[in-house]
């Protein structure tokens, strides 16, 4: 029996080592992926991301503990991936989003998994997607992915989710930061921790400003520009729009969580009816399909290029006999790279 098929069947220490092995690129971990896909496509992905300091990981602590112990939410299986930095001297994560959620423990239905950007931008790993497809396989019906927490630049989570929280906290100078919106536009839903703070008022204020200053259309299509020229795409019915709900919470206390988990469900249900939850599946693959080319076409190149014809190109553009683009086209030559 392969590790696949024992993770199918609830083994978790088979599912702790197919992560491992995809996190890693190894054949292994390619063909568990390649068993898994036909299981994949129920989940659903919900992202966490904001500066760091807002309260993420508290917050993806307690929402995975509502998804386990409330009524209507009960026994949900929740996969949890933690984005942390990547160690300067390992390549590791440095684990301390798992830290903070050390009181799920012991509970089979949540599977925490920590991974290391490891130099990836965007706040997420480069094998992010395959981690979550393996969840997906494997009946995790809730897989919650924490993003690093690097600030503006994190927008790649709203690719790969379905739902995406922008977590704000008061006392950040997020008053400003939400006028300069910066990651506040890929927000489905925003919510302020650690609403017990003073300044939490500014701050929703300072939120709402920035949804008027928008307007409602911007957020409307905001995860749609990326798909419009997909083929053999279907007109939607009219949409209604879809505001981002600003909420409160204090996840210290589960303060706020039911609320948030209630505006998650609305969202899907919202990308369900307009037939945008399977335009953002389909973005979501396209997405996967040419960062694999990309890797497969890179794999081929090295085989085909010598150390020292890389050198000599690069001298030639250091010396500005070429140019950048010229050193590409000669560097590409190869006509077996396709």
């Amino acid at each position: 029996m392969t590790l696949a098929r024992d993770a199918l069947n609830g083994s978790r220490l088979a599912l702790a080592q197919i992560l491992t092995q995809v996190e890693n690129g190894t054949d292994l971990g390619k063909s568990a992926l390649d068993e898994l896909f036909p299981y994949t496509g129920k989940a659903h992905i919900i992202g966490i991301t904001g500066a760091p300091g807002t309260g993420k990981s508290t917050l993806v602590n307690s929402l995975a503990k509502k998804f386990r112990n409330h009524q209507g939410e009960e026994n949900r299986k929740v996969g949890i991936i933690a984005v942390d930095p990547s160690s300067p001297f390992t390549g590791g994560a440095i684990l301390g989003d798992r830290v903070r959620m050390k009181d799920l423990a012991g509970d089979r239905g949540i599977f925490i998994r920590s991974m290391a950007t490891r130099g990836s931008i965007g706040g997420l790993a480069a094998t992010t997607t395959a981690m979550v497809q393996v969840f997906d396989a494997t009946g995790y019906e809730k897989i919650i992915i924490e993003t690093v927490g690097a600030g503006q630049a994190e927008v790649d989570i709203a690719t790969l989710a379905h739902t995406v929280i922008v977590v704000e906290s008061p006392g950040f100078g997020d008053d400003i930061q939400a006028i300069k919106a910066g990651i506040l536009e890929i927000a489905d839903i925003l919510v302020i921790n650690k609403a017990d703070l003073p300044g939490a008022e500014v701050t929703e204020r300072a939120l709402r400003v920035n949804l008027d200053h928008f307007g409602s259309q911007n957020f409307l299509i905001k995860h749609q520009d990326f798909i419009s020229n997909l083929p053999d795409r279907e007109a939607h019915p009219s949409k209604e729009d879809w505001i981002p709900p600003i909420l409160r919470t204090i996840a210290t206390k589960d303060d706020g969580i039911l609320e948030v988990i209630q505006k998650m469900n609305e969202h899907r249900e919202y990308l369900t009816k307009y037939g945008i939850w399977v335009d953002k599946e389909t973005a979501r693959l396209l997405g996967e399909l040419k960062h694999l080319i990309i890797d497969k076409l890179f794999s081929r190149w090295k085989e085909h290029v010598s150390e020292e014809e890389l050198k000599k190109v690069i001298h030639e553009v250091l010396s500005r006999q070429k140019s950048p683009d010229m050193a590409v086209e000669e560097l590409i030559k190869y006509e077996k790279l396709f």
